[in-house]
Parts: structure tokens; sequence; C-alpha cells
């Protein structure tokens, strides 16, 4: 069994390509970033045809002998794979090539972990790392196979250190979760008091190094980690924005997203990603100089739905305008104005005008502002009313009943009482079809 050494910065980047694949270079040069953010230093790259995936090495067993090859001429000691690679394949290919061998899930997992910074953020990387190394528990060790026993108190078979491994990343995994479980709670509770007090959620959304936290910072005054690299920043951090016709709003930085994003994180920070789920209106920040906007903008698309969010109302908001030449602050709006596109540069502070008129109409447009009359045996519809953050104002009716002043986004409402999309007419008609004993002014 091949012992790992204790750490590898010189590294082989192993780019796959399969049928169909036109993107092989960019997705290699991407990749290059992603090790470059984990501080490795790229010394060769390989390319290797994967038609039919090898059981063993994942690639053919004439491109390992060549990976083998390039790992001692540049006298590298990390190959860093972008693919998913097996448990197996990853330790069979760290044997044969004797030295670590990582796959993309495992080397976005390490940046995540060197850029979380909350007590949060630390949990959900470290549950996410947990999780995929419980499969991987045979790697890097030798006698995982030994066993215990032979003294006194330890006789018999006993226990072997794989199993004790094992069961002590069963544990950990089972406590983290149940931290965040508390988290989540207390982020909960956050999110219902917002709610309480009838104040929007705007969230920042995006693909990596787009620009989310230098256009966050601007628009907030704060002062976010922001920086030309790869999630440079993790944490979710809000802010209340005020001075705007539509009223305060709550703005959200939230981590960005990428092709190919560990379902272990998707998972590990759904109560982060919450913050897009829950939000009112979805600022999607895209690189305008990127000449792979288009695939970007597919991919944070894919993970929006992926996580139930993309029926969100969005702006598209394209960033780095200063890269281009000849740019100027720009709005277009698209299906009739339902979905603006502002065209700024955050780093100049350019367009920012733009994007706040571009905000206040949205807000404004999705937001549901009537009288609603319910009666005395319509509590629990008032309690709900309340707890989806739609009363402004509560009066008590005549007939015992409450006169409430709803101001909520439409899609909250509609998403409570089932209803379909339409205007503000249809839906306070249908909120009077929908509640029987209730009555709209």
């Amino acid at each position: 069994m091949y012992d790992r050494a204790a750490k590898g910065e010189r590294a082989v980047l192993v780019q796959t390509i399969r049928a169909g694949d036109s993107d092989a270079a960019a997705r290699l040069a991407e990749f290059a970033e992603l090790a470059a953010s984990a501080g490795a230093g790229v010394v060769a790259q390989l390319f290797a045809r994967v038609d039919t995936p090898n059981a063993r090495f994942l690639l053919g067993t004439g491109k390992v002998d060549e990976l083998r090859e390039v790992k001692l001429a540049n006298d590298a000691d990390l190959i860093l794979v972008n693919d998913i690679l097996s448990p197996v394949q990853e330790r069979n290919l760290e044997k044969y090539c004797e030295c670590r061998v990582i796959g993309r899930t495992g080397l976005i997992l390490d940046i995540f972990a060197l850029r979380a910074r909350s007590h949060e953020g630390k949990l959900q990387v470290e549950l996410a790392q947990l999780k995929h190394m419980a499969t991987r528990a045979v790697r890097g060790w030798s006698g995982l196979d030994s066993q215990r026993g032979g003294s006194i108190g330890l006789r018999g078979p006993g226990e072997t250190k794989l199993e004790l491994d094992r069961r002590l990343l069963r544990g950990r995994i089972q406590q983290l979760q149940e931290r965040l479980d508390k988290v989540a709670q207390q982020r909960e509770q956050t999110r219902r008091s917002r709610l309480r007090n009838a104040v929007p959620l705007v969230s920042l959304v995006g693909y990596t190094n787009a620009g989310k936290s230098t256009l966050f910072n601007r628009l907030s005054g704060a002062s976010v980690y922001a920086a030309d690299q790869l999630f440079a920043t993790l944490d979710p951090t809000l802010r209340r924005i005020d001075g705007l016709p539509c009223g305060p709003f709550v703005l959200a930085d939230t981590v960005g997203f990428i092709r190919d994003l560990p379902h272990d994180l998707v998972a590990a920070f759904q109560s982060t990603l919450a913050e897009t789920r829950d939000a009112d209106l979805l600022l999607h920040v895209v690189d305008a100089s990127d000449p792979e906007r288009d695939q970007r903008m597919g991919d944070v698309a894919a993970v929006l739905a992926e996580i139930g969010a993309s029926d969100v109302p969005q702006v598209l908001v394209y960033n780095k305008i200063d890269s281009i030449d000849g740019a100027l602050p720009r709005r277009d709006d698209i299906d009739g104005g339902l979905q603006p596109r502002v065209w700024l540069s955050a780093m100049q502070g350019l367009g920012l005008d733009l994007l706040q008129e571009a905000v206040v109409e949205q807000l404004g447009r999705d937001r549901v502002r009537t009288e609603l009359h319910l009666a005395p045996s319509q509590g629990r519809l008032r309690a709900r009313l309340y707890e989806a953050g739609a009363v402004r104002t509560e009066a008590a009716a005549d007939d015992g009943g409450w006169l409430l002043a709803l101001d909520a986004p439409r899609s909250r409402l509609q998403a409570l009482f089932g209803l379909a999309d339409g205007d503000g007419s249809y839906l306070r008609a249908a909120l009077a079809a929908t509640v029987p004993e209730a009555r709209v002014d």
C-alpha cells in the first residue's frame, strides 16, 4: 500500500474528454484556476480521452502510463483529475503513480475548507468533507486491516482500524448534522422575524468570480472580502438597504456556483442556499467579459433548479463591462420588462443607478398591497398569513373577525394559497374565491 506524503503542491492536471465535448480547453482553464485557488502550482497538463471509462483507473492504461511519466519528469507530487473519481479509481491511481490523486469534488471541498470563515460555514464544509471521506477511508494508510487484540482486556479478534475509522466518521458526521440543525433553526427564526416585518429579501447569485461581493459592497457600503479568484467568499452576508422608493429590503451575498457542483456541497449548504431559495428577487450577476458567459448562466440555472429557486424573479446583471472595449452602462428590458438586464461595472461604480431602478420596479411589481376581511372562523388562515409575513397591520372587525392590511410579494401569496401566476387584480379575485369566508375590500 502506498503511504501518502503529507503535502503536495506541484500538480499535474488531467482533463478528461468524452464524446461530444467541445469545451475541454475551457474546462481545463477553469480547473487550473481551481488548482491555483487551492495553492497548487501547475507544472504540467494532460488531456485524456475517455470514451469508455476504465473501471480500474477511469483513464486507459496507456494514458495512465503517460501520466506516470509526466509526473516523474516534472517531479510532481500531486495529480488533479477534472472528473468524478470513484474511491477505487483514486486508490489505484495513487498506488500506480505513487503520489496523491484528487478528483474535482475533493479539490472543490479543499477550497471551501480554505475559504470558510463563519462557524456555520466551517461546519458545513467539514460535514461535506467527511461524507466524501467516508467512502475513501481505505486510502492513504497502510495496515488498516490489522486488528487490536492479544493483550489483557483486548483479547479476541478485536476491531480493525478501518472499522474504527468508519465508526468515528459516522459519529462525527452525526454530531455535525445535529449542530447544523440547530444553526438552521436559528436561521429560520431570523427569516420568520424578517417576514413578520415584511422586509423583502434580494439575493445575489451567479457563477463564482462574477463579481457578486464587489457589487454587494457597492450597494450596501459593506466591506465583504472580494478578490479575483474562485470562491473568494463562502459565508452568506446580509445587509439592510434603506432609502429607495420601494422601501427597505435585505441584500444577501451568497456563495458562487460552478459547473458540476458536488452534490455533497449542495446538501451541506442547504441552510445557506435558503437565502437564495426564499428570496423575493434574485440579482443574477454575470461576467459580461467572459466568452463562456452563456454556459455559465446555464450552469447557474441548473443549480437554482436543484435548490428549488428557479421560479424566483430575476434581474440579470452583466458585470465587468470595464473589461469590454467601448461598453457603456445600459439597461435592456426583455419579456415585457419582467426580466430587466442591466450592464454595469461594480468595480468602477458605473450603472449602479440603473440597477437600483430595476430593483425598485421589480420589488414594486411583485408586491401585493390589499385589505382582507377575515371571519372569526378564519383564525388558522390569519396565522398562516402572519407566518408568511404578509400582514402589515390588523384591526378588529365588527363581526368579531379581523381587518388585515396585506403587504407581501405576489409569489409568496400565490404559494400560500396555491394560486397560478397573474396580475394584482387577478390575485385579489382569486383570494376572494379561494377563501370563501374572506372578503377582499
